[in-house]
């Protein structure tokens, strides 16, 4: 569960990233931007497999291009639904996604380094210190 929020909140911060790199998406509010993360997640589970397949003879023939498309377009619904958070013009539906990756990923690898949401040492472990040897 706790692996659901810090998904969600990696999202919403990358969101603001792409609201401050991308010309054409804009986010009102910081909670707009949590919404937008579920929003986006809901959407690229359910609708984004769908367009993945009935897009797949042309995403043949561009040799998997028409990609960025469909997530731009699932970048686009999810802004649709969420008050606040708007995507305006084909820059910003198709670099978007593309920011909104990168910023994820860097992210949460940064928190994973970090050790943000890894589980804590249980109550029976013990730790030898450096004088205790």
């Amino acid at each position: 569960m706790i692996g659901f929020f810090l998904t969600t909140l990696v999202t919403a911060l990358s969101l603001l990233i792409v609201d401050l790199v991308v010309p054409g998406v804009d986010l009102a509010t910081f909670p707009a931007a949590l919404i937008g993360a579920v929003s986006i997640g809901l959407v690229n589970a359910t609708v984004r497999p769908v367009l993945s397949v009935l897009s797949l003879p042309i995403n043949f023939l561009t040799l998997g291009a028409f990609s960025l498309v469909v997530n731009g377009i699932c970048f686009w619904l999810a802004s649709v639904l969420v008050p606040g958070f708007s995507v305006h013009g084909l820059l910003a539906l198709i670099l978007g996604p593309v920011v909104l990756s990168f910023a994820s990923t860097f992210l949460n690898k940064y928190f994973a380094e970090k050790g943000v949401g890894q589980p804590l040492p249980t109550s029976g472990s013990t730790t030898v210190l450096e004088g205790d040897k």
